[in-house]
């Protein structure tokens, strides 16, 4: 195995940690690999789309779904280190409306899967931070919705950077939980 997997309060969101190669040169990781990732997530996943991001401190980034074309996302830092969170938007699940929160760096190597039929957001903890993420489907402006980052339902505890957060229109003017369309 080139990776152990850490469960979560959501079964089938998972904490990834790869086995880390370190000698003089420097470091080597397998950062995806297809077999292992299938084992994992329980199903065949077609990643269609990577994404990569850089943030300044408090950028706060989310949160953010799609409907009808939902994604799911294999998330990693590769530079700095973030505040990742996760909340479970699917009716039928006993944790509906439930978040979780794990800290993600450049320095820890972790990755996290979050599967399709959940919001994902973070927050940048250090001075800048670049992020990529696979997706399983093609990004859809018209499926994307946005969950207000302070929601009172939701109750996220953000860790405090020493700012407020700085957040795009989209994400300032995110919906409450109460009107957010979720998913069966």
């Amino acid at each position: 195995m080139n990776y152990t997997f850490s469960g979560t309060k959501f079964s089938d969101v998972v904490l990834m940690n790869p086995k880390i190669h370190e000698d003089d040169r420097g470091y080597f990781f397998e950062s995806f690999n297809e077999r292992e990732f299938t084992d994992i997530a329980g199903r065949s996943v077609r990643f269609v789309q990577d994404n990569q991001s850089k943030s300044e401190r408090s950028v706060l980034r989310g949160l953010h779904y799609q409907v009808n074309e939902s994604q799911g996302k294999l998330l990693r830092v590769l530079k700095g280190n973030i505040f990742d969170v996760v909340v479970d938007l699917r009716l039928s699940s006993p944790t509906c409306g439930h978040w979780l929160g794990v800290e993600l760096s450049a320095t820890n190597y972790r990755q996290i899967w979050i599967p399709e039929g959940y919001a994902h957001g973070f927050l940048t903890l250090s001075e800048s931070a670049e992020v990529l993420y696979k997706t399983s489907a093609y990004y859809s402006v018209e499926n994307e919705r946005c969950i207000s980052w302070n929601d009172p339902t939701l109750k996220v505890k953000w860790p405090n950077t020493g700012r407020s957060p700085i957040l795009s229109e989209k994400d300032a003017s995110g919906s409450s939980f109460e009107e957010a369309e979720l998913f069966p």
